[in-house]
């Protein structure tokens, strides 16, 4: 049986939700290009990578795994994969947490296979499953090799039917590129995951308490199949969603990645701006550590009542 105890320092219990079971950091669309070039003319996305692993890594936390949700590579490049391994390996290595590549519309399977798997490089799908100490992830490849939209093929829904048929202790989250989530802005839904229907009918009835999804370049929210969907936003740059749906187009603000906490009963999906910004310090560890000390009626006497 899989060890399904919390992980080590987890923060004091202040309320009536035990600590998470595990943290999961959820990033996406990363979308390098060999040899360092902007995306567009104008996108630096390995710069904007490299800010988004400082960040995640002044969270200070152990994660229990770091899933990338597909269009790690713009173009499919040998080089660009080479890179994107370059610089999250090591924050990995460091935070003793395991990579979980998606595949998306923009990468290639035979390079993301050799380049970031050390697999074989072929157009199978790139799946698998991972055991986070009994929570249960699983990748899916919803990409159609020469196409931007989803799609999964009858041959990987019997194998995540197969692998579904035995419950995780702590349940199963699903990580897939294409969300199984309609958009506000028309064009993502010509790019859209097709055929859901087949798919709902593989996860229903299932321990499947969450999908983890990218694509849209903005994060997002909703349910497939009375099932949580989480859309992360891109680290290489944003929708703009303040301009009319029709209008939309990307900037170089607003990325982010999330974390993604999973309790006994629900499960959580914070998003995490990337930004440089001045921070104050009053809940600092030594409050953290006073509040620890006092009982709980004390707390609300501390921090909950309001002044007279």
């Amino acid at each position: 049986m899989p060890d399904v105890s919390a992980a080590p320092g987890t923060p004091v219990q202040f309320g009536q939700h035990a600590p998470a079971r595990r943290t999961i950091l959820h990033l996406s669309d990363t979308h390098l290009l060999a040899g360092g070039r902007l995306l567009g003319g104008r996108y630096d996305t390995a710069e904007n990578l490299a800010r988004t692993l400082e960040a995640i890594e002044r969270l200070r936390i152990r994660p229990d795994a770091i899933v990338f949700t597909g269009d790690l590579t713009d173009l499919g490049e040998p080089g660009a994969y080479a890179a994107l391994r370059a610089a999250v390996e090591p924050v990995a290595e460091r935070l003793g947490a395991p990579l979980i590549w998606v595949a998306g519309n923009h990468d290639e399977r035979p390079a993301l296979r050799a380049g970031l798997l050390d697999a074989e490089p072929t157009e199978e799908p790139v799946t698998g499953v991972w055991d986070l100490r009994g929570l249960r992830l699983i990748a899916l490849d919803s990409t159609v090799p020469g196409w931007h939209h989803g799609h999964l093929d009858p041959a990987q829904l019997a194998w995540l039917r197969e692998v579904l048929a035995e419950p995780a202790p702590l349940g199963t989250i699903l990580a897939l590129h294409h969300p199984p989530l309609p958009s506000h802005i028309p064009f993502f839904d010509i790019l859209e995951l097709r055929d859901q229907e087949a798919f709902a009918a593989v996860i229903a009835g299932s321990d499947v308490r969450a999908i983890l999804a990218g694509h849209l370049h903005y994060a997002t929210a909703g349910t497939f199949s009375g099932i949580p969907v989480s859309v992360a936003s891109a680290t290489c740059y944003t929708m703009n969603l303040q301009r009319p749906a029709t209008e939309v187009n990307g900037m170089d603000a607003g990325q982010s990645f999330q974390l993604v906490h999973v309790y006994d009963d629900t499960i959580t999906h914070a998003v995490v701006p990337v930004v440089e910004a001045a921070t104050a310090d009053f809940f600092s560890a030594e409050w953290i550590e006073a509040m620890a000390a006092l009982s709980p009626r004390e707390r609300l006497e501390a921090f909950s009542r309001k002044p007279v």
